[in-house]
């Protein structure tokens, strides 16, 4: 019996000493966990996973349940939790994309959407956004929207200084259904509202035709994953013509899929180095055109305010390699990449990885480039849907700059 008893003793005894023990170690944890809490406060490191910011959440969300008048719609205000992290960085080029508004970013580089028929630019200094160019026979047309105006609300909601992605995904719809669009223009007093119906559209990222004297006109208004075949079935038509020359038409184009932009190249340049990028470690990643391919004739490429990205590798590209001239207004100045993470729960992360450089190893970020010959659009033009090829001075110029190779 006393054996029993003394089993029974250190049985206890054990169990007492494993909770110390344990409880020892969670304090020991915390005591660590808090002084790297601390450390990477004191250095300036990220740190959203600490216990601060746990604590602080925890009594935000406490005063909100018991303060806020409203219903709390929980999924919104954690997807700003998310917006506002990433914003934190203080990148206007970073976002955190939600499902609907990634799944409306993968749609509109596949070539169809439902939409108004606008493409669309942003001021990245301002936050303005500018409608940069509207389709042909879009709804857009219809309603009677222009070029150059300015976007102020978009479904009853501000947008400007929103990423460019979710205001696209506003615009963006059921087949048939309408979206409101507030916009101010140049000589109004006042916002203009406009009721746009969505329907299918077919996003032309290539137009072509053989203007005179054999001179052959390519423009792209985005680089998508439709671009390059829509590029290269232009080229070769024109080329099976007689094409003697080639203006390529690179004005409002912002941007789009470096991956697009290459394989365009890689069929126009002589075999070397497209572009490279450095990330912050210094990594390098190149792109090279290959000896396949090689455009041989005179080339011209127009450029504007609104050429930007992926536009002025193509331009910063010509013009190193020294195979054409560049004709219009200085480009836009974005020389850095962005990449698109998804995240286990179908969101995304969109964040600024790398900066890149053109073959001669020059950085535009924040300068542009500047054309061979420079011609301000007249201004009359400049509101105008489509510009008639004969009243286009800028393509004129690059036409006179061709005749004169």
């Amino acid at each position: 019996m006393k054996d029993k008893k003394q089993f029974v003793k250190g049985i206890i005894a054990g169990f007492v000493i494993a909770l110390i023990l344990a409880e020892g170690a969670m304090l020991g944890r915390n005591f660590l966990e808090s002084r790297e809490d601390s450390a990477k406060e004191e250095s300036g490191q990220l740190n959203l996973t600490g216990a601060s910011v746990e604590t602080k959440l925890d009594e935000i969300q406490a005063l909100m349940e018991t303060y806020y008048l409203e219903e709390i719609d929980a999924d919104q205000v954690e997807n700003y939790l998310y917006k506002g992290a990433v914003a934190g960085l203080g990148d206007i080029y970073a976002a955190y994309y939600t499902k609907e508004e990634y799944q409306s970013m993968i749609d509109s580089t596949n070539g169809s959407y439902y939409g108004i028929g606008v493409e669309i630019s942003q001021n990245m200094t301002t936050g303005i956004i500018t409608i940069s160019r509207i389709f042909e026979g879009s709804p857009a047309e219809e309603a009677g929207l222009l070029p150059g105006d300015v976007m102020y609300k978009i479904a009853g909601q501000e947008v400007t200084g929103e990423d460019l992605n979710k205001v696209v995904a506003l615009i963006k719809g059921e087949e048939h259904t309408t979206v409101a669009v507030e916009v101010a223009r140049d000589g109004e007093d006042d916002y203009l509202e406009f009721e746009v119906e969505r329907r299918t559209i077919e996003v032309p990222t290539v137009e072509s035709e053989m203007l005179e004297n054999q001179i052959g006109y390519i423009a792209i208004s985005s680089f998508d994953d439709v671009t390059t075949d829509q590029f290269i079935t232009a080229l070769d038509n024109l080329e099976s013509q007689g094409m003697k020359a080639l203006v390529v038409d690179l004005r409002n184009n912002g941007g789009g899929l470096v991956s697009s932009v290459c394989a365009i190249l890689d069929r126009l340049l002589p075999e070397g180095l497209i572009v490279y990028t450095e990330d912050k470690y210094g990594n390098r990643e190149e792109e090279y055109s290959d000896a396949d391919h090689y455009f041989d004739k005179p080339l011209a490429v127009l450029v504007n305010g609104n050429s930007a990205s992926a536009s002025e590798i193509f331009a910063g590209a010509i013009k190193d390699y020294g195979i054409g001239t560049l004709v219009g207004t200085t480009t836009y100045g974005k020389g850095i990449v962005q990449k698109i993470y998804p995240l286990s729960d179908g969101t995304a992360v969109k964040l600024t990885v790398s900066k890149y450089y053109t073959p001669n190893g020059n950085n535009i970020h924040g300068t542009g480039i500047e054309p061979d010959v420079v011609v301000e659009l007249d201004k009359r033009l400049q509101n105008t849907v489509e510009v008639p090829r004969e009243e286009d001075n800028q393509l004129q110029a690059a036409v006179e700059a061709l005749q004169g190779n």
